[in-house]
């Protein structure tokens, strides 16, 4: 049976990351997380935070491709400090009263094994196809980034909001 990408599934999944305590949702086109290669929509909510991390197994290179919304995604040196942002989106994408503020710069991305990021959705709905190879693992130690707070910790917002300001200010050279 064949899963259509519509409308309808990108609502439905916006309204489960809408509903959901992380702020965001998975939908799954592998069918387990051993599977060798995984296919995923990836709904956030502006204020969904997923840490830092990177992926050091070999195989483990990652694919987004902006479906609906906004994504700010930013690259960090080993050390914590911010080496690219850029935005992606479906749509020249642009902020009230700033026609540049915010533009996307591409509708998709493909980030190497071992590259630290982080995805934040600078819209609310924001949707991206997601695509690396399984089994799912957890992170382990060296894939966490140990400058950033952890999911949940009480300095995680306001890490999120100076991410986000950074990807959307109008002078970062990272998405030029």
């Amino acid at each position: 049976m064949i899963t259509l990408i519509d409308q309808a599934l990108l609502d439905q999944v916006c309204a489960e990351a809408a509903a959901s305590p992380r702020r965001r949702k998975n939908r799954n086109f592998h069918p387990r997380d051993d599977s060798p290669g995984h296919r995923l929509l990836n709904a956030m909510q502006p204020d969904s935070y997923i840490p830092p991390h990177r992926h050091l197994d070999p195989d483990k290179d990652e694919t987004f491709v902006v479906l609906r919304g906004l994504l700010g995604l930013v690259l960090f040196d080993d050390a914590g400090g911010v080496a690219r942002s850029v935005r992606i989106g479906t749509a020249a994408h642009g902020l009230a009263g700033n026609p540049r503020r915010g533009q996307a710069t591409a509708i998709g991305v493909d980030i190497p094994h071992g590259t630290w990021h982080t995805a934040v959705a600078l819209e609310p709905d924001t949707v991206f196809l997601e695509a690396k190879a399984g089994p799912y693992l957890p992170f382990t130690a060296a894939e966490r980034a140990p400058w950033a707070p952890a999911e949940n910790s009480p300095d995680a917002a306001a890490y999120l909001a100076v991410i986000k300001a950074m990807v959307l200010a109008d002078d970062w050279p990272g998405d030029a």
